[in-house]
């Protein structure tokens, strides 16, 4: 199926039309985030400026339109700048361990044998981890930081890529076609990259635009236990974290401080929602299964 053919397609699917559109909208909010809301130290933009140093959540307002958290950070400035950080996170670590998975997977289901019996061995191991406490420790032990969440969310996150990746690749390697290539004196290189890759790969961008979701949702998960961006950084998961001590309001009034951690959890919910919209739209195009 041509790259056009699937874009045709995905514009005329509903739900991924909708999901799309989120995208749009949030990747309006990054680019126009120096407008939107105008850093105070243009040398470090990510840090939230604060309008005291009051413990008290303050509402919303004309000054603060989304109100303050806890040490009066300014959520609107949080939300704006932390649609930048959900996209640096989420592209930088689904790209890398992407790449990763792709390129171990592809060795070991080509090769096959000793060279198949280690990749896959070696990915067995790290599948033992359970992927946030492994996450967790490692960005502990790098220190805290949001290239250190990176790293670690790389470093054990690309296993179900290369799983992937073999199974298909096992697939297909024997096709006629591959036999053809191998006939015709092509090398593996050649073979690998024109043949066998382009023809495996479109799983592989389904599994990818459902991951974006769930790695945006696991740096916000280790920035609101403290181990992932620094306090003040604009990132969704910290916004919430401020709002731990005021999610039960106060006494008789339940809901006072509400938009703490309704506002930036609904930006969590629809920036995780529109990827796995669009993969699901992806998966429903090109997985000839769920055509029939």
């Amino acid at each position: 199926m041509e790259w056009q053919e699937v874009l045709l397609k995905l514009i005329k699917n509903k739900i991924s039309l909708f999901g799309i559109g989120i995208i749009i909208f949030f990747v309006i909010i990054s680019i126009s985030a120096p407008w939107l809301a105008p850093p105070a130290d243009p040398d470090d933009p990510y840090m939230i400026p604060r309008a005291g140093w009051s413990i008290q959540p303050k509402p919303p307002s004309e000054d603060h339109i989304f109100g303050t958290s806890e040490g009066q950070y300014d959520i609107f400035y949080g939300i704006i700048w932390g649609a930048r950080t959900a996209f640096r996170v989420g592209l930088i670590v689904v790209g890398i361990s992407t790449l990763i998975g792709i390129l171990i997977g592809t060795i070991a289901g080509f090769y096959g044998g000793v060279i198949d019996e280690i990749l896959m061995r070696i990915t067995d191991v790290f599948l033992s981890m359970p992927f946030l406490v492994a996450a967790i420790v490692l960005t502990t032990i790098l220190g805290k930081g949001l290239d250190n969440v990176m790293i670690a969310l790389v470093t054990f996150g690309w296993m179900g890529t290369a799983r992937l990746m073999r199974s298909q690749v096992l697939e297909i390697k024997a096709e006629e076609f591959i036999q053809a290539a191998e006939a015709l004196g092509a090398n593996d290189i050649r073979i690998i990259m024109k043949h066998v890759i382009l023809n495996t790969i479109f799983p592989v961008v389904i599994n990818a635009s459902m991951r974006m979701g769930s790695i945006v949702i696991t740096a916000s998960s280790l920035s609101f236990l403290g181990v992932g961006a620094p306090t003040g950084y604009a990132d969704w998961g910290q916004m919430i974290s401020f709002s731990r001590n005021w999610i039960l309001g106060s006494q008789g009034n339940a809901l006072q401080f509400w938009y703490t951690v309704l506002i930036p959890g609904l930006a969590i919910t629809f920036f995780c929602l529109s990827w796995n919209l669009v993969g699901d739209a992806f998966r429903d195009i090109l997985d000839p299964k769920l055509q029939n």
